[in-house]
């Protein structure tokens, strides 16, 4: 959670330049977003059609790329001193260095909202901008399931094919009529999630100060009139011919940012909480998978994981991944978000409610604290972890002591966590679907246990992952390794 400040709300509130953004800027579109050179769905844009893919050439390697990536670093927020006036809200600081180019997302805020707790009527909008904006379902989304037991929170969720993020507190009250307790949130809504950690110091002030003062809005209208977006027209595209950017160094915009406020960053807490569960979870995602994450408030930490299994899916081989389901991420959902699940094929979501445990209909893999479980006979083989997959982690945990060891003792900044995590993974399933791929071009197609092992796969242990991935992303070749457990 972010560190509460005692200054005023409205000069507490900044927001927090990218530490490597450049100078220029351009429009975006606000729909068919995709990082660059990933394949990987649901990292952050909206699933809207009409996104138009481009290539671009880095290294003499072509990627394909939709026209829009965000690229970002960095995972501690400054404490910096902002000006209290409206008009430098947005400003933005550009790198020092003008070696990588980068690019900018516009704000682009869809609405403002404040959802209170009424002990009469349950959860409730109290206010919102635009007026006329459809807001269904807000109330339950950023006020998650036994927040009344937690003084403060934030929540990413998925309203249609928008993302919000609402900052929630509870503080206690001398009134028999709120019966002892008055809670509320304050949250916005966007086309993308990428930008929305800027505005989390603003809502927390802002949350804290509609408790404390009821029914004072003018500075979230300031902020909505500074902020709001112009909304798509027609079907829901922006007509738009965006322009193709070589990068020197790919690896700084393959995945969009989430940001955290956390010093040690979500990749290394979603490390540590998972061990060499994430190996699973890594396979789960890479085959689409429906998974739930179910954890008792707070729901804040768990939205990051949310976002962090949707990185482990990334790929940046061109064509693959255009025929399967779109890996989307939904954040925290409620029951109100049963009847929106039943006909996704491919997701990834977190819960406070229990009762989604027993709807299995709904998901394909279940994560109850460290505990991944599946009730599906097929995917039960999965769940153990093999030679292999104790190689991964172990590989992965070297180059992140590496990492810190350089950060600590060289005082190296060029690199991440999160940059390492998420290419890592990367690189793990570039090396799959490059073999796979070389495999199903020659003549007799056939996958041996050579080529396992060259994929970093286990031949025994990952034979059932890998002909479901096979068969997941249409990849013609023939699997004739012999299962000893057969006669």
């Amino acid at each position: 959670m972010v560190e509460q400040s005692d200054r005023a709300p409205l000069l507490d509130w900044e927001e927090i330049p990218s530490t490597r953004v450049p100078e220029q800027r351009r429009d975006l579109s606000p729909t068919g977003r995709r990082a660059l050179g990933s394949t990987a769905p649901g990292t952050g844009w909206s699933s809207s059609p009409g996104a138009t893919a481009v290539s671009v050439a880095v290294n003499e390697q072509v990627f394909e790329a939709a026209p829009e990536p965000a690229c970002w670093t960095g995972i501690q927020k400054k404490e910096e001193d902002s000006s209290p006036e409206l008009r430098d809200w947005g400003s933005s600081s550009s790198s020092s260095s003008p070696k990588i180019p980068q690019w900018e997302e516009k704000d682009q805020i869809l609405a403002v909202f404040v959802v209170a707790f009424d002990t009469r009527s349950g959860n409730m909008v109290e206010w919102c901008l635009p007026q006329d904006v459809d807001l269904e379902g807000v109330e339950f989304k950023s006020m998650a399931s036994g927040s009344h037991r937690i003084s403060s929170d934030f929540i990413y969720f998925r309203k249609g094919s928008y993302f919000g993020l609402a900052c929630f507190a509870n503080m206690p009250v001398e009134s028999e009529l709120e019966r002892g307790a008055r809670m509320k949130s304050v949250g916005i809504l966007s086309p993308s999630y990428t930008l929305l950690y800027r505005y989390m110091h603003f809502l927390e002030n802002q949350v804290r100060h509609q408790l404390e003062a009821p029914g004072h809005y003018s500075q979230l209208e300031a902020f909505y009139e500074d902020k709001k977006a112009v909304l798509p027209t027609g079907n829901g595209t922006v007509n738009s011919h965006q322009p193709v950017y070589c990068l020197q160094m790919i690896n700084k915009c393959m995945h969009p940012e989430m940001k955290i406020t956390h010093p040690a960053g979500c990749m290394s807490q979603f490390i540590k909480f998972f061990g060499e569960q994430i190996i699973i979870l890594w396979k789960f995602a890479l085959l689409r998978k429906r998974i739930l994450i179910f954890s008792p408030p707070p729901v804040g930490v768990v939205c990051y994981r949310v976002y962090c299994c949707c990185c482990l899916a990334n790929v940046s081989i061109p064509g693959i991944g255009v025929s399967v389901p779109e890996f989307r991420p939904f954040f925290y959902i409620n029951v109100a978000d049963i009847e929106a699940l039943e006909t996704e094929v491919s997701y990834v979501a977190c819960t406070t409610e229990k009762i989604f445990e027993e709807k299995k209909d709904l998901y394909d893999i279940y994560v109850d604290n460290q505990n991944v479980k599946t009730h599906h006979d097929n995917l039960q083989p999965l769940l153990r972890i093999n030679t292999a997959d104790r190689d991964k982690y172990r590989k992965l945990s070297e180059q992140r002591q590496v990492l810190l060891y350089s950060q600590e003792v060289d005082g190296d900044c060029n690199g991440s966590e999160e940059d390492l995590f998420i290419l890592f993974f990367m690189e793990q399933n570039n090396r799959i679907f490059q073999m796979l791929l070389e495999v199903s071009s020659s003549q007799d197609k056939t996958l041996t246990e050579e080529h396992m092992r060259a994929m970093g796969l286990d031949p025994q242990g990952d034979r059932t992952f890998l002909m479901d991935l096979l068969e997941v992303y249409g990849i013609d070749v023939m699997l004739v390794i012999d299962n000893p457990c057969c006669p």
